[in-house]
């Protein structure tokens, strides 16, 4: 994992050239609400120039959790070095105009950064890292499944196929549809590693190149968006829910995480057990020491735990190891300046500016405090009596949404890093989620007991 060159941020002037040379008729102002949805302003080319300079306002108290509605006026300040040009999904897109689109940063009216901005949240724990020396680097491999749509459009939970684990086609039907999507997402700039089908039917993962962690998060971002627009054109819905399916494998987004300082791998150590540092070893512990509190944010929904159970290759235990994939943190193989930890409990669903910030924030605590990891596990834990889990001191993972937002509430060093306005407003967001579901009276309930009770 040796970092690349910084590329040159572009000035607004190029910007605008680019805009005009390539006949783009719209600009997108992106950002991400608390809860990881993505929203956009958009503007004709008359305000590509106010846009640009950081003046084009919007209401921040329809955004879920951001402002009440007597301070809602809000600033989005472009990232320059986020600019692109959508591809063509479609012709009558070619027909109405291309699009481009910038990420922004939210801001208050008088200039100063929002709060209650995720993107703002993961910059704060960037530049704690770079206080230390490091700097973050994180590869995610993101899956997510491809679902047939009704005559009216109405998504459906009938896979697209009935191939398994690297399945080729004609098994395997949405290998047209991942080289389309990888397709895309090279012409916007990214460097794709590979493909493939996955586990379950109608499963699919598709890699990018790793990347510093803002740069990561905003990749994210914009690939659930191309995944989802590709999807469409083809009738199909992609979805990133982590279990759409019972008695099948669900939908992970394991974070290959590594710190670097002065352009070197601080997580090497050839001389080291296992071939890591003590910086990692430290960053390891930390990660272990915060698993419970981060979880609510890495699996912020009530369905993430559906997924988070024995059986099918997700964490459940609180653990590290070199040679399994049970346990919460891998260590792949591959060392020098590829080392790295696997941190395999996130999905899909998750906020990526929390989830990184999170991670980041745990594995910095775990430096600082010079914490050091209970001994690697490289045996099968989900095979392991409670004896055992009991001796090796390992902990489980929240079992629901309910209990990961009380182990939130209680790890400081979490809270600190999400900040008070996102912490108030993600706990009373997912503790009405969780009321809303237990106050539902679900088909299993019907099917279970209607008839006996």
């Amino acid at each position: 994992m040796t970092p690349k060159p910084d590329q040159p941020r572009p000035t607004a002037a190029q910007i605008l050239k680019l805009l005009q040379d390539q006949e783009v008729k719209f600009l997108r102002l992106q950002f991400t609400d608390i809860l990881g949805n993505t929203k956009n302003v958009e503007v004709p080319r008359s305000q590509f120039q106010k846009a640009l300079s950081g003046d084009v306002t919007f209401d921040g108290s329809a955004v879920e959790g951001f402002t009440r509605v007597e301070e809602s006026d809000m600033l989005l300040s472009p990232d320059l070095s986020t600019f692109l040009i959508y591809p063509l999904f479609s012709r009558e897109e070619g027909e109405r105009g291309r699009v481009a689109r910038l990420i922004c940063d939210v801001m208050m009216p008088g200039g100063a950064p929002f709060g209650g901005d995720p993107r703002y949240v993961l910059k704060q724990q960037i530049a704690r890292a770079q206080e230390l020396g490091y700097e973050m680097y994180v590869g995610v491999e993101p899956e997510f499944f491809l679902f047939e749509r009704t005559e009216t459009g109405r998504g459906t939970t009938t896979t697209h196929d009935k191939a398994g684990y690297f399945d080729l086609a004609p098994v395997d039907k949405g290998e047209r549809i991942r080289r389309e999507i990888a397709n895309k997402l090279v012409e916007m700039g990214f460097e794709i590693e590979g493909s493939h089908h996955e586990v379950a039917p109608g499963q699919h993962e598709i890699d990018f190149r790793y990347a510093p962690a803002l740069e990561t998060a905003d990749r994210i971002a914009t690939f659930k968006f191309v995944v989802k627009r590709v999807a469409l054109e083809h009738g199909l819905l992609a979805s990133f829910l982590p279990k759409p399916l019972a008695a099948v494998h669900g939908s992970g987004m394991h974070c290959h995480v590594s710190l670097f300082k002065a352009q070197k791998n601080a997580f090497d150590d050839p001389q080291g057990e296992y071939g890591l540092s003590v910086t990692a070893r430290q960053f390891i512990a930390g990660l272990l020491a915060h698993a419970e509190g981060m979880t609510a944010i890495t699996n912020p929904l009530v369905n993430s735990y559906k997924r988070l159970v024995p059986g099918f290759e997700a964490p459940v235990n609180i653990a590290w190891s070199t040679s399994n994939r049970s346990a919460l943190i891998r260590i792949p193989a591959k060392h020098g300046n590829s080392t790295r930890a696997e941190v395999r409990m996130p999905d899909p669903s998750c906020n990526p500016y929390l989830a990184l910030a999170v991670m980041l924030a745990a594995g910095l605590d775990g430096i600082t405090q010079k914490m050091e990891p209970a001994p690697a596990i490289q045996r099968n834990i989900f095979k392991m009596t409670v004896r055992e889990k009991r001796h090796h001191r390992v902990k489980e993972l929240p079992s629901d949404l309910s209990e990961a937002v009380k182990e939130l509430q209680k790890d400081e060093v979490i809270a600190q890093a999400l900040g008070e306005h996102v912490m108030d407003h993600f706990v009373e967001a997912k503790t009405a989620e969780w009321r809303a579901y237990n106050q539902t009276v679900h088909q299993w309930e019907l099917d279970r007991y209607l008839d006996l009770i």
